[in-house]
């Protein structure tokens, strides 16, 4: 999960293991699909042995791998803390917007 909290942007995608190649593929998405004529995008996130340079290099070809990465600059919480809290409050909001509304119909 990913968002843009002043925007209101979230964006989520459900695979069934947290492997490299799926982060990779969703920060290629959020790059290429969301924020295409950004220079630089800044991104907040867990301490998570996926989220490294490695996941690009492993799932891109070279030259790929490292346009992803110069993309980006990534912010990472501290090994004692964590980016949970924000992914429950955007769920919480999802929830009550969309979920909610479908469980009353």
């Amino acid at each position: 999960m990913a968002n843009e909290p002043l925007k209101g942007k979230r964006f989520v995608e459900v695979t069934e293991f947290k492997t490299k190649k799926d982060w990779a593929m969703f920060i290629k998405g959020i790059a290429d699909e969301h924020y295409p004529k950004a220079k630089r995008i800044t991104s907040v996130m867990d301490n998570y042995n996926t989220h490294g340079a490695s996941a690009f290099y492993e799932t891109f070809r070279p030259k790929e791998a490292k346009r992803l990465w110069d993309r980006f600059e990534f912010i990472y919480t501290p090994k004692h803390g964590s980016w949970l809290n924000m992914a429950e409050i955007e769920l919480q909001v999802l929830y009550g917007q969309c979920l909610k509304r479908q469980m009353q119909i």
